[in-house]
């Protein structure tokens, strides 16, 4: 077997078995001990995470940073993802942030010369746009890893109103227009709601014994609220301009209805809590929207006009 074959075969090998000695590998691919220790420090050298432990059960293991076999990769498969991850640079917080940069570093160290040439000509072609967003969310790798663990986090939350300790167990984390959210199970409040990742001031893990979500994930989680909350029907026509403004408004998509011709409307129930909110919500739709009914929500938007008025008046 070739010394290059050995390498690819030996760095599966250790992959897969993740605690060894240099006698079992030696053993397994039928050369020295000398030689395995050789192989090892080259593996080691290109990157492969290898911890040597001493005493009569010692040995070799993997750390949690397991390296994956050579892949083979088409010219244009291996620019998709390039720009795959090139299209993440506008974020200022990534679950992944160093892996990523890593990883499009060593894609385009790796590249022949001529596709190198034909990346920084794309790169100048075409482009991701995203809102660039001066609040950080440095939580982003935790909140993934305890949804996908089924983890209960302790959180301090930051609203708009004020701050208030609580335990959440996420279901996972979305980007939209730059912002990063956490939809989430809220023990505080009894229900799933939606945080915004950037307000989320500290996260450490929680005694509190998590809930089974495993079932709930993205496509058929639904924003539910406490039995004992009020809620209030809302039912808003929209025309195509607002259901635009809609789409960019994560809470909204639930409530949210299409017509053919890109008009819609928007019918559901809000917490009576949340008035505020929609009221200015529905002044900033302006023209776009006609609420129907919601007389308590009518009621408020006049109050905050009238607070407009008397301001600017």
């Amino acid at each position: 077997m070739s010394k290059s074959k050995r390498l690819m075969e030996l760095m599966m090998a250790v992959n897969r078995k993740r605690r060894f000695t240099v006698k079992e590998l030696a053993s397994d691919f039928g050369v020295s001990p000398r030689t395995i220790l050789r192989d090892l420090q080259e593996l080691s050298e290109l990157g492969v995470p290898l911890y040597s432990e001493v005493g009569p059960h010692g040995g070799y293991r993997v750390l949690n940073e397991r390296m994956l076999p050579p892949i083979a990769f088409t010219e244009e498969e291996a620019v998709s993802v390039f720009f795959a991850v090139h299209a993440l640079r506008h974020y200022t917080s990534l679950p992944f942030a160093a892996e990523s940069s890593s990883a499009l570093k060593k894609f385009y160290h790796y590249m022949p010369e001529d596709t190198q040439d034909r990346i920084d000509q794309m790169k100048q072609r075409i482009d991701f746009v995203t809102p660039k967003r001066q609040a950080a969310s440095p939580h982003l790798a935790m909140l993934l890893d305890a949804a996908i663990r089924q983890q209960v986090l302790k959180i301090e939350y930051a609203s708009r109103e004020k701050r208030s300790q609580r335990d959440i167990q996420p279901i996972g984390i979305y980007t939209r227009n730059g912002l990063w959210y956490c939809p989430a199970y809220c023990y505080q409040t009894d229900g799933f709601r939606v945080f915004r990742c950037d307000r989320i001031r500290s996260a450490f893990p929680s005694e509190t014994p998590p809930r089974d979500l495993r079932h709930i994930q993205f496509e058929n989680r639904e924003p539910a609220h406490r039995s004992d909350q009020h809620c209030i029907p809302l039912l808003a026509e929209l025309t195509p301009v607002g259901v635009q403004i809609c789409e960019a408004e994560p809470w909204a998509e639930p409530m949210l209805h299409r017509r053919e011709d890109g008009s819609g409307w928007l019918e559901g129930n809000m917490p009576e809590n949340e008035l505020d909110f929609f009221a200015k919500f529905m002044i900033g739709l302006g023209d776009e929207a006609e609420l129907k009914g919601a007389p308590e929500l009518r009621l408020h938007i006049r109050k905050v006009l009238d607070g407009l008025m008397t301001k600017y008046g």
